[in-house]
């Protein structure tokens, strides 16, 4: 299960209440430019439109060995493969005050390519200070311990 892209900044910002693992329909340019390692995750969040799920701002740039392809669009919203149930319920979720939904990071399961989306709460400022102070505690203890 390799992980093409990983949502770093998302976990740095925002408290994760609950994940969820969800396909994506995607062209074949783009599926070989994600396997080839070349996406980011930075800045998408998950919208709602009719019945179905979207992921915006996530941007797959133009595969290098493709020919022409006319009209290439890099953060094309791309539709997620979810459950209706599930569908309805992250809506009611993202409905909801202080809440949003962003993907936290992009693998493949067989050979299909997933996206692992979450309901996320910001974190405040203090809260992100917090979050930098145990990981340096983190790095000391380990320095200790391998110095030691």
């Amino acid at each position: 299960m390799p992980v093409y892209s990983e949502n770093k900044k998302a976990k740095f910002d925002y408290e994760i209440l609950e994940k969820f693992e969800a396909g994506l329909i995607l062209t074949g340019p783009e599926v070989k430019s994600i396997r080839s390692g070349s996406v980011s995750l930075k800045g998408a969040f998950v919208t709602f439109h009719r019945n179905d799920a979207n992921i915006t701002n996530l941007h797959i740039p133009k595969y290098k060995y493709a020919g022409s392809v006319l009209n290439y669009d890099p953060e094309r919203t791309k539709k997620l493969l979810l459950k209706r149930k599930e569908i309805n319920y992250l809506r009611g979720k993202s409905e909801e005050k202080g809440l949003t939904i962003v993907p936290i990071s992009l693998y493949t399961r067989g050979r299909h390519i997933k996206v692992e989306i979450a309901i996320c709460r910001g974190k405040k400022k203090y809260d992100k200070r917090e979050t930098i102070k145990r990981r340096e505690l983190k790095r000391e203890l380990g320095r200790k311990i391998k110095g030691g």
